[in-house]
């Protein structure tokens, strides 16, 4: 009985795969008082009812806002902490678990490199707000001295939030746009909007298994393609049509659906991209499975936004945590694979007592890759508080798996 029921949960599942998150872009510029944030927080409360009465789990709703140090640039440092405490009041009157406060746009040659260190003293003190720094764009080029001012954030997110945990809601950005649904990326420009995030590692992983050679012969890459493309499209489609419906009546702009196949713990995107056949990840052929999955991701013709790569979160994922633990994969493997895929370095638990030079210099190495690559990266690092080399994490947030620091 147990069997036919775990079947029927696999069966609707990849039917209405979970909608990781409905982000709603807010057009109002900073400082918003508390009618902004109530209108915004209805709207998306509409919005994830519509989805559920369409049989979708909705796993969390967002806000996304414009970059509050560009809104906020003639603030002193004490006005704009004071503002982000009342406006996490204001969340916490709604219900609203996220919201980003933009990037701060240091690749422009005219952002003061000061303000960056504001984002440690808010993120440590909220806890809903999410905030970023873009280090490098098509415009302005790579800003190198930034990179040290970032590794300093998150140096300070791991020992003055608990379990370094406000790490999880910064990162570092390279030529990532405006309008993407993940966090922390997330941050906006424009007319109100509404986009989607799914959870679709499953839908990856069925796409694959149905095409599998039952001999263990490693699937053709192209016809793996064409055949998680074809599954995307099948799956995602109706919820568009929906989101679009959506945005619409509420007098919304629909700005798009980021079709990464976010995992979450044993909903696994490297149990997903194993079974191509090429063996498990880190060995030879890992670059091509990854680049074909990409392909497939950005070759759907859907009206997409975001990264729409393949993302290997060590943190999020339980299956890539075992592989790091394995020692399989290693920060310079996936350092390669996001040039080929997805969204650079992401939840990598560091030792706690990791230099910022030594940061400094990997959010230079993933900035560097998204300029020459002309694509967008984001590093999201985790020094984790009291471990060295070797030892295990104890994380106990929902959102982590535990593995070994490295």
């Amino acid at each position: 009985m147990l069997s036919k029921i775990n079947f029927w949960k696999e069966a609707t599942y990849m039917l209405t795969p979970p909608i990781r998150t409905i982000t709603l872009g807010i057009a109002e510029p900073h400082p918003f008082n508390s009618g902004v944030i109530r209108r915004a927080s209805d709207l998306l409360q509409k919005a994830s009812e519509r989805f559920a009465e369409a049989g979708y789990e909705v796993q969390t709703v967002r806000l996304s806002t414009r970059p509050v140090f560009d809104d906020l640039a003639d603030w002193s440092s004490s006005a704009l902490v004071d503002y982000v405490r009342e406006l996490q009041v204001m969340l916490d009157d709604v219900g609203v678990g996220f919201c980003s406060l933009g990037t701060a746009q240091a690749a422009r040659p005219d952002f003061p490199l000061e303000r960056i260190g504001l984002i440690a003293e808010v993120l440590a003190s909220t806890s809903a707000l999410n905030a970023t720094v873009q280090l490098a764009t098509a415009e302005d080029g790579m800003r190198v001295e930034a990179a040290l001012a970032a590794a300093r954030v998150m140096g300070r997110l791991a020992h003055e939030t608990a379990e370094g945990f406000g790490n999880f809601r910064f990162a570092m950005l390279a030529c990532v746009a405006p309008g993407s649904p993940f966090f922390p990326s997330a941050y906006h420009a424009g007319p109100a909007s509404i986009s989607l995030g799914l959870q679709g590692a499953g839908v990856v992983a069925k796409a694959l298994l149905s095409s599998k050679e039952s001999n263990g012969v490693p699937l053709d890459l192209k016809k793996a393609s064409e055949v998680v493309r074809a599954m995307l499209i099948e799956r995602a489609s109706p919820i568009i049509t929906l989101g679009q419906t959506i945005a619409s009546v509420s007098g919304m702009a629909f700005g798009g659906i980021d079709l990464s196949p976010a995992p979450l713990g044993e909903d696994s995107i490297v149990s997903a991209l194993e079974h191509g056949g090429y063996g498990p990840i880190g060995s030879s052929g890992t670059v091509a499975v990854a680049a074909a999955l990409t392909t497939a991701l950005k070759g759907t013709g859907l009206p997409t936004c975001g990264y729409c790569g393949l993302m290997l979160p060590v943190l999020e994922d339980a299956v890539l945590g075992k592989r790091w633990e394995e020692g399989l994969v290693s920060t310079h493997q996936l350092l390669l694979y996001s040039a080929v895929c997805g969204t650079g370095l992401d939840t990598l638990p560091l030792p706690g007592d990791t230099d910022a030079e030594v940061i400094a210099h990997l959010l230079l190495d993933v900035a560097t890759l998204a300029l020459r690559l002309n694509k967008p990266l984001s590093a999201r690092l985790f020094p984790v508080p009291g471990k060295k080399a070797g030892e295990r994490t104890e994380f106990t947030s929902p959102y982590l798996t535990n593995t070994v620091v490295r």
